[in-house]
């Protein structure tokens, strides 16, 4: 099974006071370092970062062996960075892409590792993300027979949430690995 690793991190993070892909951790690791590691911890061969406001200054940020691209149109919220991500995965042999978001700044590989798993009976056709405590979160895992159809349902500042819970999406547990909570502040 081939996955690549999609990380929307294009939003211009009005509530956290500037560009999330530009945050870091307490402890200094930038937060596309913790969402890239997270990814290539469950067998992402790439990863792909989609980058928006301030994407010179972010893709000093983005770790070495990642593809950096930008969502130009990123003010349109988060389905230009979502069509972005899945338009350069395209161009790949992958199965699959492992979508996350930058804003979760604790985000872990056995997470992502976990949803991965769940996409494995079906690699081209199934969908999968995390729950944590009941509610739906990141990684999700979005099957590569869904991308034109996902490219073409979103607009706006939604993703693929609408078409995620229309469709047979297998939810994941991940409660027990905590992560799944967003900066915003």
């Amino acid at each position: 099974m081939d996955v690549t690793g999609v990380v929307l991190a294009a939003g211009a993070g009005t509530r956290a006071g500037g560009p999330k892909a530009l945050r870091k951790r307490e402890d200094g690791t930038p937060w596309l370092t913790v969402a890239v590691e997270a990814l290539r911890g469950a067998g992402c061969r790439e990863v792909i970062v989609v980058l928006g406001p301030e994407a010179d200054a972010a893709a000093g940020l983005v770790p070495r062996g990642t593809l950096p691209v930008v969502a130009s149109d990123w003010a349109e919220g988060q389905s230009a960075s979502l069509k972005v991500g899945l338009a350069a995965a395209s161009t790949s042999s992958a199965d699959a892409v492992l979508l996350t978001l930058v804003d979760l700044p604790h985000q872990s590989a056995a997470a992502a590792r976990r949803v991965v798993a769940a996409g494995a009976d079906d690699p081209r056709g199934s969908l999968a993300r995390a729950q944590y405590s009941g509610v739906p979160g990141h990684p999700v895992y979005l099957g590569r027979d869904h991308w034109g159809e996902i490219g073409g349902s979103v607009s706006g500042d939604v993703g693929a949430r609408e078409y995620l819970d229309t469709h047979l999406t297998i939810a994941v547990d991940c409660t027990d690995l905590g992560g799944g909570e967003d900066a915003d502040a």
